[in-house]
């Protein structure tokens, strides 16, 4: 399976490794090119995440964030949600895929910690980790394990216990429901979970 589709993830010292990994992977597995990039203030690629699992980024941020992508991904993890909201290179490649009009997707912390406090989507209708849920302000918020904002191409979601629904959608978005099934059936998903189609 392979796609000329491209995906920027976002990796930073204390980012939630359950949600970097999964869409890293089902990405991989939709035959989307993945490029890791690392948001650590001394430019480290060996990436300590909130539970202390250790990842490999491909590239510091500043080497990699002016690629052809077509969605820029913001794992959650609020440390490492923290790191992007006080890094201006990831906050300006934010702005750029908006102005652009690709596709931003942040789950967890980063809706709330990111997107929020800079004022990135004025208008735009988002989720997030619930216990932050006071971080959104009430006319963004959709109480929806995965929520699509196809106004302002802005894909978010909750958490690492909705990670697999969020990189199927953004895999959907990216290159088709055809593709997300073929992802998806291997997986064993828990009846229920599988709702990469809603659509707001």
């Amino acid at each position: 399976m392979s796609t000329n589709a491209s995906v920027l993830v976002c990796l930073a010292p204390g980012t939630e490794e359950i949600e970097a990994v999964t869409v890293i992977d089902l990405l991989v597995r939709a035959g989307i090119q993945v490029t890791s990039a690392s948001v650590a203030s001394d430019g480290n690629c060996e990436i300590r995440c909130s539970r202390g699992v250790r990842l490999l980024a491909d590239a510091p941020l500043a080497r990699v964030a002016d690629g052809e992508y077509d969605a820029i991904v913001l794992p959650g993890g609020l440390q490492g949600a923290e790191c992007f909201r006080d890094n201006p290179l990831l906050i300006e490649t934010v702005r750029q895929f908006i102005h652009s009009s690709r596709i931003v997707a942040a789950i967890c912390a980063a809706p709330g910690t990111v997107l929020i406090p800079h004022d990135l989507f004025p208008v735009g209708n988002m989720t997030g980790f619930p216990g932050l849920k006071d971080t959104i302000p009430e006319f963004h918020w959709k109480e929806r394990r995965v929520v699509w904002d196809p106004r302002v191409n802005l894909l978010t979601s909750q958490g690492p216990g909705t990670a697999m629904d969020f990189a199927l959608k953004l895999i959907d978005l990216l290159v088709g429901s055809e593709t997300a099934r073929d992802v998806a059936a291997p997986l064993v998903l828990a009846a229920g979970i599988y709702n990469y189609q809603e659509q707001e």
